[in-house]
Protein backbone atom coordinates (compact mmCIF):
# COMPACT_ATOMS: atom_id res chain seq x y z
CA UNK A 1 0.00 0.00 0.00
CA UNK A 2 1.66 3.56 -0.69
CA UNK A 3 1.89 5.66 2.27
CA UNK A 4 0.75 9.00 1.59
CA UNK A 5 2.71 12.32 1.54
CA UNK A 6 2.57 14.04 4.31
CA UNK A 7 1.28 18.00 4.38
CA UNK A 8 3.96 20.66 4.18
CA UNK A 9 2.83 22.64 7.28
CA UNK A 10 2.55 20.81 10.43
CA UNK A 11 0.59 22.94 12.45
CA UNK A 12 0.89 22.80 17.13
CA UNK A 13 -1.44 24.05 19.27
CA UNK A 14 -0.94 24.13 23.35
CA UNK A 15 -3.19 24.94 26.56
CA UNK A 16 -1.07 25.37 29.32
CA UNK A 17 -2.27 26.55 33.19
CA UNK A 18 0.32 28.72 34.89
CA UNK A 19 0.09 29.61 38.53
CA UNK A 20 2.31 32.50 39.73
CA UNK A 21 5.24 32.84 37.90
CA UNK A 22 7.30 35.39 35.51
CA UNK A 23 8.05 33.86 32.71
CA UNK A 24 9.07 37.02 30.69
CA UNK A 25 8.88 40.70 31.43
CA UNK A 26 9.08 43.92 29.99
CA UNK A 27 11.90 47.19 30.82
CA UNK A 28 9.76 47.94 33.87
CA UNK A 29 9.91 43.93 35.23
CA UNK A 30 6.01 43.88 34.50
CA UNK A 31 4.44 41.23 32.91
CA UNK A 32 3.80 41.11 29.16
CA UNK A 33 0.27 42.31 27.94
CA UNK A 34 -1.81 42.43 25.09
CA UNK A 35 -5.35 43.58 24.32
CA UNK A 36 -7.43 40.81 22.73
CA UNK A 37 -11.11 40.86 22.53
CA UNK A 38 -11.35 43.80 24.38
CA UNK A 39 -9.41 42.95 27.21
CA UNK A 40 -5.97 42.56 28.55
CA UNK A 41 -4.39 39.27 28.16
CA UNK A 42 -0.86 38.26 30.04
CA UNK A 43 1.47 37.74 26.74
CA UNK A 44 4.81 35.49 27.08
CA UNK A 45 6.71 36.47 23.77
CA UNK A 46 7.49 34.43 20.86
CA UNK A 47 10.69 35.48 20.95
CA UNK A 48 11.34 33.95 24.68
CA UNK A 49 9.62 31.12 23.16
CA UNK A 50 11.73 29.99 20.53
CA UNK A 51 14.91 30.99 22.25
CA UNK A 52 13.49 28.16 25.27
CA UNK A 53 12.95 25.19 22.58
CA UNK A 54 16.25 25.99 20.73
CA UNK A 55 17.94 25.93 24.11
CA UNK A 56 15.75 22.83 24.95
CA UNK A 57 16.97 20.86 21.50
CA UNK A 58 20.62 22.06 21.54
CA UNK A 59 21.15 21.26 25.10
CA UNK A 60 19.76 17.37 24.61
CA UNK A 61 21.75 17.23 21.44
CA UNK A 62 24.77 18.00 22.95
CA UNK A 63 24.17 16.16 26.16
CA UNK A 64 23.56 12.96 23.62
CA UNK A 65 19.99 12.59 23.91
CA UNK A 66 16.89 13.26 21.73
CA UNK A 67 16.35 13.02 18.13
CA UNK A 68 19.05 15.08 17.18
CA UNK A 69 21.92 13.75 19.16
CA UNK A 70 25.35 13.93 17.86
CA UNK A 71 23.94 16.47 15.18
CA UNK A 72 25.83 19.61 14.34
CA UNK A 73 23.74 22.67 16.54
CA UNK A 74 24.16 26.64 16.66
CA UNK A 75 25.40 28.93 19.06
CA UNK A 76 24.06 32.74 19.36
CA UNK A 77 26.84 35.17 20.81
CA UNK A 78 28.44 37.82 20.51
CA UNK A 79 31.40 36.68 21.59
CA UNK A 80 33.13 34.76 18.49
CA UNK A 81 36.23 36.88 19.16
CA UNK A 82 36.33 35.46 22.94
CA UNK A 83 36.00 31.91 21.63
CA UNK A 84 38.56 31.94 18.40
CA UNK A 85 41.44 33.55 20.72
CA UNK A 86 40.62 31.17 23.54
CA UNK A 87 41.14 28.56 21.15
CA UNK A 88 43.76 29.53 19.52
CA UNK A 89 45.38 29.87 23.11
CA UNK A 90 44.69 26.96 24.48
CA UNK A 91 44.63 24.41 21.34
CA UNK A 92 47.37 26.19 19.53
CA UNK A 93 49.48 27.29 21.98
CA UNK A 94 49.35 31.02 21.13
CA UNK A 95 49.80 33.65 24.00
CA UNK A 96 46.47 34.97 25.11
CA UNK A 97 46.99 38.50 24.09
CA UNK A 98 47.95 37.93 20.38
CA UNK A 99 45.36 35.75 20.04
CA UNK A 100 42.74 37.80 20.52
CA UNK A 101 43.91 40.45 19.18
CA UNK A 102 44.41 38.84 15.84
CA UNK A 103 40.50 36.60 16.48
CA UNK A 104 39.55 40.14 16.42
CA UNK A 105 41.67 42.03 13.87
CA UNK A 106 39.95 38.67 11.25
CA UNK A 107 36.67 39.52 12.08
CA UNK A 108 36.25 42.71 11.93
CA UNK A 109 38.44 42.45 8.52
CA UNK A 110 36.10 40.50 7.36
CA UNK A 111 33.11 42.98 8.09
CA UNK A 112 31.70 42.78 11.71
CA UNK A 113 31.33 45.20 13.29
CA UNK A 114 32.84 45.55 17.34
CA UNK A 115 32.34 47.50 20.56
CA UNK A 116 34.15 50.65 21.41
CA UNK A 117 37.71 49.87 21.22
CA UNK A 118 38.29 52.05 24.77
CA UNK A 119 35.42 49.96 26.73
CA UNK A 120 36.88 46.87 28.16
CA UNK A 121 33.71 45.00 28.50
CA UNK A 122 32.20 45.28 24.92
CA UNK A 123 35.69 45.76 23.18
CA UNK A 124 35.88 42.34 21.74
CA UNK A 125 32.02 41.58 21.66
CA UNK A 126 30.62 42.10 17.98
CA UNK A 127 27.60 44.61 17.62
CA UNK A 128 25.05 42.00 17.12
CA UNK A 129 24.35 38.57 17.73
CA UNK A 130 25.60 35.74 15.33
CA UNK A 131 24.05 32.79 15.00
CA UNK A 132 26.83 30.40 13.98
CA UNK A 133 27.49 26.34 14.19
CA UNK A 134 28.83 25.90 17.79
CA UNK A 135 32.69 25.06 16.15
CA UNK A 136 32.66 28.12 14.24
CA UNK A 137 35.74 29.57 16.66
CA UNK A 138 37.62 26.57 16.60
CA UNK A 139 37.72 26.33 12.29
CA UNK A 140 38.40 30.29 12.34
CA UNK A 141 41.07 29.60 14.99
CA UNK A 142 42.77 26.45 13.22
CA UNK A 143 42.82 28.02 10.16
CA UNK A 144 44.62 31.14 11.38
CA UNK A 145 47.06 28.91 13.13
CA UNK A 146 48.04 27.02 10.12
CA UNK A 147 48.40 30.24 8.12
CA UNK A 148 49.80 31.64 11.35
CA UNK A 149 53.11 33.34 8.94
CA UNK A 150 50.62 35.19 6.59
CA UNK A 151 47.42 36.21 8.57
CA UNK A 152 50.00 37.80 11.41
CA UNK A 153 52.00 39.94 8.63
CA UNK A 154 48.58 40.82 7.16
CA UNK A 155 47.43 41.83 10.90
CA UNK A 156 50.50 44.21 11.62
CA UNK A 157 50.28 45.88 8.82
CA UNK A 158 46.18 46.25 9.62
CA UNK A 159 46.50 47.15 12.74
CA UNK A 160 49.28 49.74 12.50
CA UNK A 161 46.89 51.21 9.35
CA UNK A 162 43.90 51.21 11.91
CA UNK A 163 46.05 53.27 14.40
CA UNK A 164 46.98 55.70 11.90
CA UNK A 165 43.54 56.24 10.73
CA UNK A 166 43.06 57.07 14.17
CA UNK A 167 45.34 59.52 15.01
CA UNK A 168 44.30 61.14 11.79
CA UNK A 169 41.18 61.72 12.70
CA UNK A 170 42.12 63.04 16.36
CA UNK A 171 44.04 65.43 14.45
CA UNK A 172 41.22 66.93 12.27
CA UNK A 173 39.19 66.75 15.22
CA UNK A 174 41.30 69.05 16.94
CA UNK A 175 42.20 71.19 14.41
CA UNK A 176 40.67 74.88 13.59
CA UNK A 177 38.06 74.46 10.69
CA UNK A 178 35.99 76.81 9.11
CA UNK A 179 32.33 77.60 9.07
CA UNK A 180 30.27 74.87 9.28
CA UNK A 181 28.67 75.44 6.05
CA UNK A 182 31.41 76.99 3.68
CA UNK A 183 30.39 80.17 1.33
CA UNK A 184 29.66 79.48 -2.34
CA UNK A 185 32.78 78.50 -4.53
CA UNK A 186 34.79 77.60 -1.27
CA UNK A 187 35.57 73.89 -0.41
CA UNK A 188 35.44 72.97 2.84
CA UNK A 189 38.74 71.77 4.55
CA UNK A 190 36.74 69.70 7.31
CA UNK A 191 36.34 66.16 4.65
CA UNK A 192 38.11 63.32 6.11
CA UNK A 193 40.84 61.69 4.08
CA UNK A 194 40.19 57.81 4.75
CA UNK A 195 43.16 55.85 5.69
CA UNK A 196 42.82 52.73 3.38
CA UNK A 197 43.07 49.22 5.79
CA UNK A 198 45.04 46.70 3.99
CA UNK A 199 41.73 43.94 3.18
CA UNK A 200 42.00 40.18 4.40
CA UNK A 201 43.59 37.49 2.71
CA UNK A 202 41.09 35.97 0.42
CA UNK A 203 41.99 32.01 1.97
CA UNK A 204 41.29 33.75 5.37
CA UNK A 205 38.25 35.74 4.73
CA UNK A 206 36.90 32.90 2.94
CA UNK A 207 37.55 30.42 6.12
CA UNK A 208 36.01 32.66 8.21
CA UNK A 209 32.59 33.28 6.30
CA UNK A 210 32.58 29.07 5.65
CA UNK A 211 33.30 28.59 9.27
CA UNK A 212 29.83 31.71 10.38
CA UNK A 213 28.07 29.85 7.48
CA UNK A 214 25.00 27.74 8.81
CA UNK A 215 26.37 24.96 6.98
CA UNK A 216 24.88 21.69 8.89
CA UNK A 217 23.31 23.01 12.36
CA UNK A 218 20.31 21.84 12.28
CA UNK A 219 18.72 24.56 14.81
CA UNK A 220 19.76 26.96 12.28
CA UNK A 221 18.08 25.59 9.78
CA UNK A 222 15.06 25.26 11.98
CA UNK A 223 14.82 28.69 13.23
CA UNK A 224 16.74 30.96 10.76
CA UNK A 225 19.08 33.50 10.96
CA UNK A 226 19.51 36.77 9.38
CA UNK A 227 23.03 38.53 9.31
CA UNK A 228 23.51 41.62 7.69
CA UNK A 229 27.02 42.82 8.64
CA UNK A 230 28.88 40.61 5.70
CA UNK A 231 26.93 40.92 2.30
CA UNK A 232 28.13 37.39 1.31
CA UNK A 233 27.28 34.93 4.46
CA UNK A 234 24.59 33.23 3.60
CA UNK A 235 20.60 34.09 5.70
CA UNK A 236 18.63 31.31 6.51
CA UNK A 237 14.50 31.67 6.02
CA UNK A 238 13.14 29.80 8.91
CA UNK A 239 11.17 26.80 8.90
CA UNK A 240 9.41 27.80 12.04
CA UNK A 241 6.88 29.88 12.86
CA UNK A 242 6.14 30.99 16.40
CA UNK A 243 2.89 33.17 18.19
CA UNK A 244 2.93 35.31 21.11
CA UNK A 245 1.55 33.03 23.61
CA UNK A 246 -1.66 34.71 25.78
CA UNK A 247 -4.10 34.02 28.03
CA UNK A 248 -7.55 32.58 27.12
CA UNK A 249 -9.25 34.74 29.58
CA UNK A 250 -8.80 38.38 30.78
CA UNK A 251 -5.35 38.80 32.82
CA UNK A 252 -4.90 39.19 36.63
CA UNK A 253 -1.92 39.68 38.69
CA UNK A 254 -0.79 39.95 41.93
CA UNK A 255 2.18 42.36 43.42
CA UNK A 256 3.80 40.11 46.12
CA UNK A 257 5.67 41.49 48.60
CA UNK A 258 8.27 39.98 50.04
CA UNK A 259 10.98 40.30 52.88
CA UNK A 260 14.11 38.76 52.50
CA UNK A 261 15.70 37.45 55.33
CA UNK A 262 19.34 38.53 57.06
CA UNK A 263 21.05 35.19 58.33
CA UNK A 264 23.65 37.14 60.56
CA UNK A 265 20.80 40.03 62.14
CA UNK A 266 18.76 36.77 62.93
CA UNK A 267 22.05 34.50 64.52
CA UNK A 268 22.75 37.80 66.81
CA UNK A 269 19.00 38.12 67.71
CA UNK A 270 19.04 34.61 68.39
CA UNK A 271 21.79 34.83 70.95
CA UNK A 272 21.40 38.24 72.10
CA UNK A 273 21.67 38.85 75.67
CA UNK A 274 19.32 41.11 76.51
CA UNK A 275 15.92 42.60 74.83
CA UNK A 276 17.96 45.97 73.69
CA UNK A 277 20.32 43.98 71.50
CA UNK A 278 18.15 41.55 70.35
CA UNK A 279 15.90 45.03 69.07
CA UNK A 280 19.10 46.29 67.73
CA UNK A 281 18.41 43.29 64.96
CA UNK A 282 14.67 43.79 64.51
CA UNK A 283 13.38 43.72 60.88
CA UNK A 284 13.82 42.22 57.26
CA UNK A 285 17.24 41.94 55.45
CA UNK A 286 15.54 43.48 52.30
CA UNK A 287 11.84 44.08 51.23
CA UNK A 288 10.19 44.47 48.17
CA UNK A 289 7.76 43.73 45.91
CA UNK A 290 7.48 41.00 42.54
CA UNK A 291 5.00 40.66 40.03
CA UNK A 292 3.32 37.41 39.14
CA UNK A 293 1.19 36.04 37.01
CA UNK A 294 -1.53 33.03 36.56
CA UNK A 295 -3.81 31.68 33.85
CA UNK A 296 -4.35 29.17 30.85
CA UNK A 297 -2.13 30.51 27.91
CA UNK A 298 -3.01 29.52 24.43
CA UNK A 299 0.04 28.90 22.25
CA UNK A 300 0.71 28.01 18.82
CA UNK A 301 3.55 27.17 16.56
CA UNK A 302 4.31 25.94 12.62
CA UNK A 303 6.44 23.72 10.99
CA UNK A 304 7.18 24.08 6.89
CA UNK A 305 8.42 21.07 6.25
CA UNK A 306 9.58 22.05 2.37
CA UNK A 307 11.23 25.04 3.76
CA UNK A 308 13.21 23.10 6.63
CA UNK A 309 14.29 20.38 4.00
CA UNK A 310 15.45 23.13 1.19
CA UNK A 311 17.58 24.89 4.01
CA UNK A 312 19.35 21.54 4.71
CA UNK A 313 20.29 21.03 0.89
CA UNK A 314 21.19 24.39 0.45
CA UNK A 315 23.54 23.58 3.36
CA UNK A 316 25.66 21.11 1.91
CA UNK A 317 23.58 17.88 2.77
CA UNK A 318 22.03 14.99 -0.12
CA UNK A 319 18.31 14.63 -0.64
CA UNK A 320 18.34 11.33 1.49
CA UNK A 321 20.83 12.82 4.72
CA UNK A 322 18.18 16.10 4.59
CA UNK A 323 15.08 13.50 4.51
CA UNK A 324 16.67 12.09 7.56
CA UNK A 325 17.88 15.21 9.41
CA UNK A 326 14.51 16.96 8.37
CA UNK A 327 12.31 13.88 10.08
CA UNK A 328 14.87 13.80 13.85
CA UNK A 329 14.68 18.17 13.44
CA UNK A 330 10.50 17.69 13.50
CA UNK A 331 10.61 15.02 15.98
CA UNK A 332 13.10 17.32 18.47
CA UNK A 333 10.86 20.29 17.57
CA UNK A 334 7.41 18.95 18.71
CA UNK A 335 9.80 17.51 22.05
CA UNK A 336 10.67 20.79 22.50
CA UNK A 337 7.54 23.06 21.85
CA UNK A 338 5.47 20.70 24.46
CA UNK A 339 8.30 20.57 26.86
CA UNK A 340 10.25 23.23 26.86
CA UNK A 341 9.69 26.95 28.93
CA UNK A 342 11.48 30.27 29.51
CA UNK A 343 13.49 30.08 32.33
CA UNK A 344 12.49 33.22 34.18
CA UNK A 345 12.28 33.19 37.59
CA UNK A 346 12.31 29.22 37.07
CA UNK A 347 13.94 28.75 41.00
CA UNK A 348 11.73 30.70 43.00
CA UNK A 349 8.07 29.73 40.83
CA UNK A 350 9.13 26.23 39.40
CA UNK A 351 7.98 27.14 36.34
CA UNK A 352 10.02 25.10 34.18
CA UNK A 353 7.74 22.06 35.50
CA UNK A 354 4.89 23.24 33.82
CA UNK A 355 3.09 20.31 31.31
CA UNK A 356 0.10 20.97 29.24
CA UNK A 357 -3.15 20.23 29.70
CA UNK A 358 -3.55 20.06 25.86
CA UNK A 359 -1.67 19.41 22.68
CA UNK A 360 -2.78 19.14 19.37
CA UNK A 361 -1.06 18.43 16.10
CA UNK A 362 -2.79 18.28 12.73
CA UNK A 363 -0.88 18.85 9.12
CA UNK A 364 -2.24 21.01 6.20
CA UNK A 365 -1.57 22.52 3.11
CA UNK A 366 -1.69 26.20 5.44
CA UNK A 367 -0.61 27.07 8.42
CA UNK A 368 -3.78 27.54 10.78
CA UNK A 369 -3.64 29.51 14.37
CA UNK A 370 -6.89 29.21 15.99
CA UNK A 371 -5.94 32.00 18.40
CA UNK A 372 -9.32 33.65 17.27
CA UNK A 373 -11.14 30.68 19.66
CA UNK A 374 -10.39 33.04 22.64
CA UNK A 375 -11.29 36.35 20.96
CA UNK A 376 -14.49 35.98 23.36
CA UNK A 377 -12.52 35.57 26.68
CA UNK A 378 -13.61 32.65 28.71
CA UNK A 379 -15.60 33.93 31.32
CA UNK A 380 -15.03 31.32 34.48
CA UNK A 381 -17.57 32.06 36.71
CA UNK A 382 -20.14 28.99 37.34
CA UNK A 383 -21.79 27.48 34.78
CA UNK A 384 -24.92 27.44 36.19
CA UNK A 385 -24.57 31.15 36.59
CA UNK A 386 -23.82 31.28 32.98
CA UNK A 387 -20.05 31.17 32.76
CA UNK A 388 -17.99 28.34 31.72
CA UNK A 389 -15.91 26.92 34.39
CA UNK A 390 -12.38 26.78 34.76
CA UNK A 391 -10.22 28.25 32.23
CA UNK A 392 -8.78 25.14 31.68
CA UNK A 393 -11.46 22.36 30.72
CA UNK A 394 -13.20 25.48 29.16
CA UNK A 395 -10.38 26.25 26.62
CA UNK A 396 -10.14 22.52 25.80
CA UNK A 397 -13.47 22.45 24.78
CA UNK A 398 -13.40 25.51 22.85
CA UNK A 399 -10.16 24.29 20.45
CA UNK A 400 -11.70 21.36 19.52
CA UNK A 401 -14.51 22.74 18.37
CA UNK A 402 -13.09 24.67 16.49
CA UNK A 403 -10.71 22.99 15.07
CA UNK A 404 -14.02 20.62 14.48
CA UNK A 405 -15.80 23.37 12.81
CA UNK A 406 -12.42 24.04 10.48
CA UNK A 407 -12.07 20.72 9.67
CA UNK A 408 -15.37 20.36 7.91
CA UNK A 409 -14.55 23.35 5.83
CA UNK A 410 -10.79 22.62 4.79
CA UNK A 411 -9.97 19.01 2.60
CA UNK A 412 -6.56 19.34 3.80
CA UNK A 413 -6.63 19.33 6.96
CA UNK A 414 -5.45 15.63 8.32
CA UNK A 415 -4.36 13.31 10.60
CA UNK A 416 -5.05 15.54 13.41
CA UNK A 417 -3.56 13.93 16.95
CA UNK A 418 -4.26 15.15 20.84
CA UNK A 419 -2.13 14.91 23.49
CA UNK A 420 -2.55 15.64 27.51
CA UNK A 421 -0.87 15.44 30.70
CA UNK A 422 -4.14 15.96 32.96
CA UNK A 423 -6.21 13.33 33.91
CA UNK A 424 -8.98 15.69 33.86
CA UNK A 425 -8.71 16.59 30.77
CA UNK A 426 -8.27 13.20 29.80
CA UNK A 427 -11.91 12.57 31.26
CA UNK A 428 -13.31 15.38 29.28
CA UNK A 429 -12.01 13.75 25.90
CA UNK A 430 -13.84 10.70 26.68
CA UNK A 431 -16.79 12.56 27.51
CA UNK A 432 -16.88 14.60 24.06
CA UNK A 433 -16.56 11.98 21.87
CA UNK A 434 -13.88 13.08 19.48
CA UNK A 435 -14.07 11.88 15.96
CA UNK A 436 -12.89 9.19 14.31
CA UNK A 437 -10.17 11.46 12.48
CA UNK A 438 -8.88 13.04 15.62
CA UNK A 439 -6.63 10.34 17.88
CA UNK A 440 -5.69 11.01 21.10
CA UNK A 441 -1.79 9.75 22.10
CA UNK A 442 0.26 9.20 25.01
CA UNK A 443 3.61 10.06 23.29
CA UNK A 444 5.21 13.36 22.51
CA UNK A 445 7.11 11.37 19.80
CA UNK A 446 3.92 10.30 18.72
CA UNK A 447 2.31 13.63 17.57
CA UNK A 448 4.83 13.56 14.54
CA UNK A 449 3.32 10.33 12.75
Amino acid sequence: MTETPRSQFLSLHLLETLTAVLPVRDENAQPKSLVFGGVERHMITSQARRRAERVHARNRANAGRGALKGRSMGIRTREWALLTGRELESAHGWDKERALVTARAVMEATGLKFGDPKKKTVANLTKVLIFAPADAGSRIARHISDQAAEVEEWCATYLDAQAKAEAAKKARRGAKTKAATPQEGEESTTESVKTALPPLPKATRDAVLLALAPRDAVDIALYGRFLAEIPDSPNVEGAVQTGHAFTVHEAEQIEDFYAAADDAKLDRKRNALDFLDAADDAGAGMTGYQSLISGTFYRHAVLDRVQLRTNLRVAGMDESEAETAASEAEEEFVNSFVEAFPEAKKNSTASTGSLPALVLAFEGERPYNYASAFQKPVDESPVPEGGEGPAGPAAVRRLLRHHAFVSRRRDDLRTARVLTYDPEIDLLLGELGLPDALSVVERVADLTL
